[in-house]
């Protein structure tokens, strides 16, 4: 009598260990890189590694973080936003003028922000999916626009490039308590800001990682074609990427608003490439379909830190646009390196 063969397990149901896991998650080499930079500031500069000065470095990641998370989630799906900068100086604008200029309550002029930013990115998203044109282009369109907007409504209604003000408007102890306050930690004072970017952070990470429509997101960018043959609502799905990225550049908007009490009217334009760079950084493909929310937040924190650093060490400011190129190339590599170490083990 013969013993039967044993049956190779299937490797759609092998077992993937720790390690293993982990070397194919999208944020690993944002974690590597966020090791490699506190090192490397640590150790030349106390004050960066002392409570004030994480204080200092966590504050431009925070609002940095919301809107790189935000745009991480729509890499994903395969879409770029290039209006998303210029959306928070139209949010910011728009509160300021609302409740200096018209009179209106601080948190009602907060949601007429909110409304416009909304129909913008709906906008934005609706065209992209109606007429199949790149988002790129699109949405450089909305950044045109909405640059040509800031500026010429602003001078209108000023006669000067800025609204300032807002500290004595109806409402606005309340909002800044809230949106851009200071919470006190161990003796040292943090921004609240910090506190909303987790709860986004927290919440897209639960989005991608847990519910269907996180997994619209990896299908949408992934294979728009083989997703929507499966179902998927794809036209909906980025619709929604594009409100959503709208949503965080209100929020962020509105947190600078609040924080200076007065809006430039050419704020937040460029900043569209540093969200991108960040969502890189922390593991997002440019070609979509794959990434991570805390990846985002990691190269957000990279970002602060750099940001930082490069002051508290005494160093030509200049030299923080050499280290974001850097970086990028480097985050570009390793994702690429990543990606195709995934599929592998995958395979």
């Amino acid at each position: 009598m013969t013993v039967p063969a044993q049956v190779a397990a299937d490797e759609r149901v092998a077992h993937v260990g720790l390690a293993r896991r982990l070397l194919i998650r999208p944020e690993l080499g944002a974690v590597v890189g966020l090791v490699a930079v506190f090192v490397f500031f640590a150790a030349q500069s106390p004050v960066f590694r002392s409570p004030d000065g994480i204080a200092n470095w966590l504050d431009p990641a925070a609002t940095l973080g919301i809107m790189a998370v935000a745009v991480a989630l729509l890499m994903i799906g395969g879409e770029f936003d290039l209006s998303a900068g210029v959306l928070t100086g139209t949010s910011g604008l728009i509160l300021v003028t609302l409740a200096t200029r018209f009179g209106f309550n601080v948190w009602l002029a907060m949601l007429a922000g909110l409304v416009v930013a909304l129909a913008i990115g709906y906008a934005n998203g609706l065209v992209v999916t109606r007429t199949r044109l790149p988002s790129f282009i699109v949405t450089l369109g909305t950044f045109l626009m909405l640059q040509g907007i800031n500026l010429g409504v602003t001078k209108a209604i000023t006669g000067t490039v800025q609204v300032s003000g807002l500290r004595r408007a109806e409402g606005f102890e309340t909002a800044n308590a809230v949106f851009a306050g200071t919470i006190e930690i161990g003796g040292t004072s943090f921004r609240v800001a910090i506190l909303w970017w987790i709860l986004v952070t927290a919440v897209a990470t639960w989005v991608l990682m847990r519910s269907r429509a996180g997994n619209w997101i990896f299908a949408v960018g992934g294979n728009e074609h083989a997703a929507r043959a499966v179902g998927v609502p794809a036209a909906r799905t980025k619709i929604a990427l594009f409100m959503t990225t709208a949503f965080a550049a209100w929020l962020v908007g509105s947190i600078l608003a609040l924080r200076y009490t007065s809006v430039q009217a050419n704020i937040g334009i460029g900043q569209e490439f540093i969200y991108i760079i960040a969502a890189v950084i922390g593991g997002c493909l440019l070609t979509g379909g794959y990434g991570s929310a805390i990846g985002a937040a990691i190269g957000a924190v990279i970002f602060g830190m750099a940001d930082k650093g490069i002051v508290f060490l005494g160093w030509d400011a200049d030299w923080f646009k050499f280290f974001l190129g850097g970086m990028l190339l480097l985050a570009t590599l390793a994702n690429r390196l990543v990606r195709r170490y995934a599929e592998e083990v995958r395979h």
